[in-house]
């Protein structure tokens, strides 16, 4: 059954049906199959039912803080306060880019949104000091895949709300990966930098000019602490805390930068409202087919196959992983999140893997899926921003790609980078 609905679904993608669309078609086929047309009346039960749990009410807000964000003048503070800490590095500028996804990773949980916001100025920026442009371009969308690891985090929601995991221990799991992640595509580009004999921002570090770009960016970097502080230190769950987080950012756009007005907030608006309808129809209706694939006991009938090959919890997440890896490259990256995890979910545990060490192993699987050919949406984002062609971007994006997956093979085989901070806080 599973094959069937599988290649229904690439089908129905194929002849050009938009995506939340061809899993409705799929979801009919699967009632189909089973024969019980009774059933097609949960299809709409589950098509609402998905998009209700509470932790999903949190996806508008963070995607609201980094539209806000950028309107108010946030994001360019925290880019000065990027620059005056690494600028003085040979090839300073590649520095500041993966510090400031660091950054504006704790903002908003989403790739796509750190790629279009670091990229729309560090990429000319790169560009104009000298660096090739499809490096320029593969080290914006690489170091963009930090965003939904270091909380908060868009994929650990959806992954909370499926698989009944806190959502605020799945943020705290994703601290020291999201870090890992940055330091490894920093060592890679110290590599890159020598090879390229990239020049040096600054001539050298300067304390006074980190001090006045701290005191600049101190108001952007309240809303990143707002939003972690928030819900590491139990104060606030992720839903309250990106709602206040919001609520700053409109207070310190309109009083102290005084950067935004009322036509740069409807247009925020209208982005958060449209982004979150785009990503909450896709949960809809991979929801239903998640349900069929649950009722037809898919994910046990796995389990045995699985178990009997993958001796240890290592070997099971490797299996899920090369599964993750080859689907996100041909599948949107919340569809492949939301159909996979009902069937691996239940696996994972089977294994005795532990839920936090599974949802950081798929949230990062699932994000490497967006830089890899031939959907990756941070590459096209990217691309078009440093008007850099598509064939240049898949070709210099593999080395990213590979940091990244060995990042996942240290998380993999060392369960504690993601677990030991939440159960050091108790989780």
């Amino acid at each position: 059954m599973t094959i069937i609905l599988l290649l229904v679904f690439f089908t129905m993608l194929i002849f050009g049906l938009p995506l939340f669309a061809s899993m409705l078609v799929t979801s009919i086929s699967g009632f189909l199959y089973i024969g019980d047309f009774s059933l097609l009346r949960i299809m709409v039960q589950q098509f609402y039912g998905g998009m209700e749990p509470f932790s999903l009410l949190a996806i508008p807000y963070f995607i609201l803080v980094g539209e806000l964000m950028g309107s108010a003048g946030l994001t360019e503070r925290l880019l000065r306060f990027a620059e005056a800490l690494v600028g003085h590095l040979k090839g300073g500028l590649g520095y500041v880019t993966v510090v400031a996804s660091i950054i504006f990773a704790g903002v908003n949980g989403s790739a796509a949104a750190d790629a279009s916001a670091v990229g729309s100025i560090m990429i000319p920026a790169m560009k104009k000091g000298g660096y090739p442009a499809s490096y320029a371009a593969g080290l914006t969308a690489g170091s963009s895949l930090i965003g939904p690891i270091i909380p908060p985090s868009i994929f650990m929601i959806l992954f909370g709300a499926m698989t009944k995991t806190n959502v605020g221990a799945l943020f705290i799991a994703g601290v020291m990966p999201g870090l890992l992640l940055g330091i490894a595509f920093m060592l890679m580009h110290r590599v890159s930098a020598a090879r390229l004999d990239l020049p040096i921002v600054n001539s050298e570090f300067s304390f006074s000019k980190l001090l006045s770009a701290t005191g600049g960016a101190i108001t952007s970097l309240v809303a990143p602490g707002i939003i972690i502080g928030g819900i590491l230190f139990g104060f606030m769950t992720p839903t309250e805390s990106g709602a206040v987080a919001s609520l700053y950012v409109l207070v310190v756009g309109f009083v102290w930068t005084r950067q935004l007005s009322w036509k740069a907030v409807c247009k925020a608006l209208g982005n958060t409202v449209r982004l979150t309808s785009v990503i909450f129809v896709v949960i809809g209706a991979a929801t239903i087919v998640g349900w069929i694939l649950s009722s037809e006991q898919v994910p046990q009938k796995l389990a045995p196959i699985v178990l009997e090959y993958a001796k240890t919890p290592s070997m099971v997440l490797l299996f899920m992983s090369l599964i993750i890896f080859v689907v996100g490259m041909f599948m949107e990256e919340i569809a492949a999140l939301v159909l996979l995890t009902p069937v691996f979910a239940p696996l994972a545990v089977a294994a005795g893997i532990d839920p936090l060490h599974f949802g950081i192993v798929m949230t990062l699987n699932i994000t490497i899926a967006l830089i890899t050919p031939p959907m990756g949406a941070c590459v096209y984002i990217v691309s078009s921003i440093g008007s850099v062609p598509l064939e240049k971007m898949f070709k210099h994006i593999w080395p990213f790609v590979l940091v990244a997956i060995v990042c996942q093979l240290m998380l993999i085989f060392f369960p504690a980078i993601s677990t030991w901070l939440p159960k050091m806080l108790g989780y």
